[in-house]
């Protein structure tokens, strides 16, 4: 028990966990996947926004837009003649000239100074006349004079007329002279309450009387007060609602030719809004035809995947992937709208054409392969033409254009920094369909198309990071391995390959040829021949802990195996497949590198050992056990897995041998891919009898390339 601890835990690990769960292909999960797919799609579908049409301010509309339902705008122009209106029964406001207040008020100072006709008897003193002359002063400072009308319209917005009196001005000429016999009127102002307000209830009416009746004495002329027009003014528009005006459904709103306007843009928004409040989001008609929408979307995705990628319609953790793209790519233009449509921003308002698309085709293309990335480029670039608020025809075009483009750049990609170049490409392919775009509506150069380029920039910078940031999140999370990741595992610094390098030169250089002739095969059937290449590297990690057990490291002419029965040497060499996987998690190679490891030998047997043991028991294969003869397995399961199989086998074989003609080569490897075959090796893989007879070609064309013979040169004479 103890020592079959550590198999355990490896089998537990593989068995448990999220990627273990989508290893296992259950049914159950995959319904769930295709009902979350639909669910996402179904969601994008139910809220979207009516989409109308999208004119630019001061453009000529080159057709007819007629209301499609009833509905009401802001109409700017007719709210501006109703204020204008209103602001016609408003006069003039004036006020008392503060300087000719403050020169009034100097003499009246000077009036009680030099003179002592003010007394008359009455018991009042200088200071307090004074005090109440400073108080007469402030309240008419505060004083205005209007005529009825504007101070009728000042009760109806219920604003504060306690300073306002009523004066009707025979002239609108300066200077605007106030009449003698008006301070009569102002006496009716009840100034003595005023006066009681500031300065107390026992106030004197005798200092009234004298204030008033010294000051009626003068002439006062009055100044038009603009500061309190203006903002009574200010009042009144505000105090005037927006003028909502009718468009009935088939009403032209705008004919062809005709200037775009600000009241034609104020149409369309309003049309738009109705038709946003006129759809039943909670119907559940509407819903159901949304749903339907959905789930024949999904079906036809599957159905294409299950005639077209089967790899991919049977990989429970591809599915998976696909349907994480897929749920990122709809938020990712659903919020890209909304904020579009809520700023008022007029940078953000000139995106007519936003580029979306390729975010979902770089992933896939680098995740997944091209075929699944131009699938979606196509779906997404008319589902997002259709629904986002978008100007249909031009987003599905460029969208397009530029999803084909990331589709061609991304083939040659192996660096995560170059995930920027296949978008600058990207950006610069969407340059010329702007321009087509403008040379089409017989426009040359405008403001506009400046603001195209630089979005589409923008756009295409923001998925260059989006991408850049995401890739490492979604390899973990789905254990997929890309080319980028690849080439990052065959950097020589990484710490495992340093040790084969200096501990295990022999087993070093034979998983670098190895690593040639599995990634030619690889190639010529359409698999992954750099994921080949890389694997090879790690797929005998295991010898590192006896590694002079391994021919290929053998120095000496001493074999350690000669001290050891069969069965023990047995033993030893199969045991590097399951110490290559420990080691393996302890350095925390991807799961598709210890699954190369497992494989890359089946349940195949230790021939030599095993006919070495057999002639020890006089050739009775019943006194043998042939299980302790053979590798731990499992048999390979994919197409590189069996390639890197067959081509261990062949290139081990091949050193031994010294007839190095085609039809030698062709002959071992038939005859060792055959012994393969009929031990059942390959029945737990999809390979086809096709692909395998192109491995071989394959195999024995590259490994003349790599054995080719040198011409022999005098013993004078040495080789360059």
């Amino acid at each position: 028990m103890k020592g079959s601890s550590k198999e355990d835990q490896i089998k537990n690990e593989d068995s448990s966990g999220f990627i273990g769960k989508l290893k296992k292909n259950d049914v159950g999960l995959r319904l769930l996947l295709g009902f979350i797919c639909v669910l996402a799609i179904l969601l994008f579908l139910h809220f979207r926004e009516e989409r109308v049409e999208v004119l630019e301010l001061h453009s000529t509309a080159n057709r007819f837009v007629v209301a499609q339902v009833d509905f009401e705008f802001p109409d700017d122009e007719a709210t501006i003649i109703l204020r204008q209106e209103a602001l016609r029964d408003i006069g003039k406001i004036y006020e008392i000239d503060s300087k000719q207040l403050r020169g009034a008020q100097f003499e009246f100072q000077t009036y009680l100074m030099h003179s002592q006709d003010w007394k008359n008897g009455n018991n009042i003193s200088y200071e307090d006349i004074s005090e109440t002359s400073n108080a007469f002063e402030d309240i008419l400072v505060e004083l205005r004079f209007a005529d009825s009308r504007t101070i009728q319209k000042m009760k109806e917005l219920n604003m504060d007329t306690r300073h306002y009196l009523l004066f009707t001005s025979p002239s609108d000429k300066p200077p605007i002279v106030l009449p003698k016999d008006y301070w009569r009127k102002l006496k009716d102002f009840s100034f003595a309450k005023e006066l009681k307000e500031k300065l107390g209830e026992d106030t004197n009416k005798a200092i009234i009387n004298l204030i008033l009746n010294f000051f009626e004495q003068k002439d006062w002329t009055l100044i038009h007060d603009l500061r309190s027009e203006d903002s009574f003014k200010k009042a009144v528009r505000k105090h005037i609602p927006t003028k909502f005006t009718r468009i009935r459904a088939g009403d032209r709103v705008i004919s062809q030719g005709d200037k775009v306007s600000s009241a034609h843009i104020a149409m369309l928004q309003g049309m738009k809004q109705a038709l946003n409040e006129s759809r039943n989001l909670f119907s559940p008609i509407t819903m159901m035809g949304n749903f339907l929408m959905s789930l024949m979307l999904v079906v036809l995705i599957a159905l294409y995947l299950r005639m077209d990628q089967r790899e991919i319609f049977n990989s429970l953790q591809k599915l998976s992937l696909i349907t994480c793209v897929v749920i990122l790519s709809l938020a990712f233009a659903k919020i890209t709208e909304y904020i579009l449509l809520e700023t008022s921003s007029d940078l953000l308002d000139a995106v007519r054409f936003p580029i979306l698309v390729p975010f979902a085709t770089i992933l896939l293309c680098i995740l997944l392969n091209h075929r699944v990335a131009l699938l979606f480029a196509l779906i997404f670039s008319i589902l997002f033409a259709i629904i986002l608020a978008v100007e249909h025809s031009k987003f599905l075009v460029i969208n397009l254009i530029t999803s084909l483009v990331v589709i061609i750049s991304t083939r040659t990609l192996r660096k995560r920094k170059e995930v920027f170049g296949v978008c600058a490409k990207s950006f610069l392919s969407a340059i010329p369909v702007i321009f087509a775009f403008n040379f089409i509506n017989d426009v040359l150069w405008t403001k506009s198309l400046i603001m195209d380029i630089g979005c589409t920039f923008f756009f295409a910078l923001v998925i260059a990071i989006l991408v850049v940031g995401l890739l490492p999140v979604l390899e973990s999370l789905f254990n997929v391995m890309t080319d980028i990741t690849l080439m990052e595992w065959t950097d020589p610094n990484n710490e495992l390959l340093r040790r084969l390098a200096l501990e295990m030169p022999g087993t070093y250089q034979h998983s670098l040829v190895l690593g040639n002739l599995a990634e030619a095969a690889a190639q010529a059937i359409g698999a992954n021949g750099l994921f080949c290449r890389v694997a090879t590297l790690y797929h005998d990690i295991g010898k590192l802990n006896n590694p002079h057990y391994f021919t290929e490291n053998q120095q000496s002419e001493v074999n350690i195996h000669q001290l050891l029965t069969p069965a023990e040497s047995a033993q030893v060499i199969t045991s590097h497949v399951k110490e290559g996987e420990m080691l393996a998690r302890k350095y925390r190679l991807p799961q598709p590198f210890i699954d190369i490891i497992r494989e890359h030998h089946g349940t195949t047997l230790v021939y030599y050992f095993y006919r070495k043991e057999l002639d020890l028991k006089g050739g009775d294969p019943d006194l043998v056990d042939e299980s302790q003869f053979r590798y731990p397995g499992p048999k390979p399961h994919s197409k590189e897995s069996v390639i890197v199989m067959v081509a261990d086998t062949v290139e081990a074989a091949s050193r031994s041998l010294e007839d190095l003609s085609e039809e030698h080569f062709t002959n071992v490897v038939d005859k060792l891919v055959k012994e393969k075959q009929e031990d059942g090796q390959f029945n737990e893989s999809c390979l086809t009898f096709e692909e395998l007879g192109i491995i071989k070609r394959t195999l024995v064309k590259t490994l003349l390339s790599i054995r080719h013979m040198r011409i022999k040169y005098p013993e004078s004479i040495k080789p360059a």
